[in-house]
């Protein structure tokens, strides 16, 4: 579309406008009827039927002229009369009229492409655009009381009919004179009927993120509603070009750790010989972390527009439960450790495998189970975000799963949590190794135990998984080597944890021989 032909169009619909003197008290009403102050409470949040009756008046109102403009403190309102010649249009809030200083820049561009399947299906009388911008955010609030840039949610609207999968996609710029470091703002566009307990939540779909500038945010979405720039917290940004490796490692490692344990878990089954309780926590464990490998190889396909959201909220339960489940195995493994190598003689705990599997499962299936029933909001598609340079700024490619979306629910029950787990771990592995240091100095081990010892420091290091602490040194500099070394070591873990079973059992089945020809060597000497 050519820029001159599309700014004199607005320009021209902007030059004159009529209406009736009585539509315009009605629809003044409307306007500030919504903008009333309202609760953050979910009883006193907007009834839809009040912006959907809004948007069709406006839709249905007879003026004089191609366009109208109506403007409260805080919701401004645009009607244009299109036809199926439209060329195009561009709006800027720098030239729309009665615009307080005091809001910060903002402008829409539409294609000539947006009449061509109205007209194509039908030859309509005429066409009408209207266009609501609400200089508040109260009015779209989701579960998460969500942060929105400017507060603005800027929408459009064709007509009576809806506007998808457009080629040339829609322009929406927001201006900003804030800092956004240590924010990601991801473009979105409000679904109505996804919330759990609101009229709608913000959605990612359709809508490309970019920068051109620092005090700049440009959505490029195919298609027509309400659109706004979402807000979080987050890290340093990670480059959009190591996208594709760090999803074929993952896959990869994922696909050989679900193999190895369900290999394991097969041989144990096969063959019953070490039966003990240490064997039977090892197999847990193993039955954990395929459990979550399985879950998240499953929560990225699962975050589509096509699945139900309801799909993908339990399956974000499911793959945060996993994981709990898999940090808590891995403190029973340093608990029962601390038991085998701490006490000199046996300790009978009555049960002892039936508590440990109560802890293991049941203690991160109740912590959950709370968050479902509390707020179930806190489980669906989660947006990660990564950043690409570009000549003329910084655009942003996002990627969504099914994962926890509180952050405050990041920080405690999944951070909070593996940090715990990792720290604990950490102090049993350490006095572990000085406990096989003392034993090896008092026996004046000669250095052929040098390998074997190696062996088994690796070994308690892959079981403890303390290779989870990684996730704690993901920035500054420590940032991309810690993401592709998280990504390789704990997507192998199942792999490992199968190497460290395989040594285990040929180091058993080596002792039972040699005990085994020990006997039958005493008993032909009798």
């Amino acid at each position: 579309m050519d820029a001159r032909v599309s700014l004199f169009v607005c320009l021209g619909l902007l030059a004159a406008q009529s209406i009736p003197a009585e539509t315009i008290p009605e629809l003044l009403t409307l306007m500030k009827n919504l903008e009333r102050p309202r609760g953050r409470t979910l009883s006193s949040r907007v009834n839809p039927r009040h912006i959907h009756h809004l948007e069709q008046k406006l839709l249905n109102a007879s003026f004089c002229g191609h366009n109208l403009t109506l403007q409260t403190n805080a919701i401004q309102s645009l009607i244009f009369k299109l036809g199926c010649s439209f060329p195009g249009l561009s709006l800027s809030s720098a030239t729309l009229p009665s615009v307080p200083q005091a809001w910060a820049p903002h402008g829409m561009q539409f294609p000539a492409e947006l009449t061509k399947d109205a007209c194509v299906a039908s030859q309509p009388v005429g066409l009408r655009l209207i266009c609501i911008y609400f200089f508040t955010a109260q009015l779209f609030q989701d579960d998460s009381n969500s942060s929105l840039l400017n507060n603005y949610v800027l929408g459009a609207q064709l007509d009576h009919r809806a506007v998808n999968n457009l080629q040339n996609p829609v322009n929406i710029s927001f201006w900003h004179n804030r800092s956004l470091e240590g924010y990601t703002v991801t473009c979105v566009f409000w679904k109505e009927g996804a919330g759990q307990h609101s009229w709608g939540a913000w959605s990612p779909e359709g809508c490309y993120t970019e920068q051109p500038s620092p005090s700049q945010v440009l959505c490029r979405c195919n298609h027509l509603t309400y659109f706004a720039v979402l807000m979080q917290l987050s890290g340093d940004p990670v480059p959009a070009e190591l996208r594709v490796p760090l999803e074929y490692i993952s896959l990869v490692g994922c696909s050989i750790s679900v193999v190895a344990a369900l290999l394991t878990i097969l041989l144990y089954a096969h063959s019953r010989k070490q039966s003990d309780s240490v064997t039977r926590i090892h197999m847990n464990l193993h039955g954990s972390v395929l459990f979550l490998n399985v879950t998240f190889l499953l929560s990225s396909q699962m975050a589509l527009p096509t699945v139900p959201r309801s799909v993908c909220t339990v399956l974000a339960a499911t793959l945060h439960y996993a994981l709990l489940s898999c940090l808590t195995w891995m403190a029973v493994e340093g608990f029962n450790l601390y038991l085998l190598l701490g006490r000199v003689y046996n300790v009978y705990i009555h049960r002892y495998l039936l508590k440990l599997c109560a802890l293991g499962w049941g203690f991160p299936a109740l912590l959950v189970l709370l968050l479902l029933v509390i707020k179930s909001s806190v489980y669906g598609p989660h947006v990660i975000s990564f950043s690409k340079s570009q000549e003329n700024g910084t655009s942003f490619q996002n990627v969504s799963m099914c994962w926890v979306r509180s952050p405050m629910v990041h920080r405690v029950l999944v951070m909070g949590y593996g940090g715990l787990t990792s720290l604990f771990n950490l102090v049993v592995l350490a006095w572990a190794l000085r406990i096989l240091c003392r034993l090896r100095a008092q026996k004046k081990a000669l250095s052929s135990w040098a390998c074997r010892d190696t062996v088994m420091v690796l070994g308690l290091t892959v079981l403890l998984g303390t290779t989870w602490a990684l996730a704690f040194f993901s920035f500054g500099v420590f940032l991309l080597p810690q993401l592709f070394l998280f990504t390789i070591f704990n997507s192998l873990y199942g792999f490992f944890l199968f190497l460290w079973f395989c040594s285990q059992r040929r180091h058993s089945d080596a002792q039972a021989k040699a005990e085994m020809e020990a006997v039958s060597f005493s008993q032909t000497t009798h």
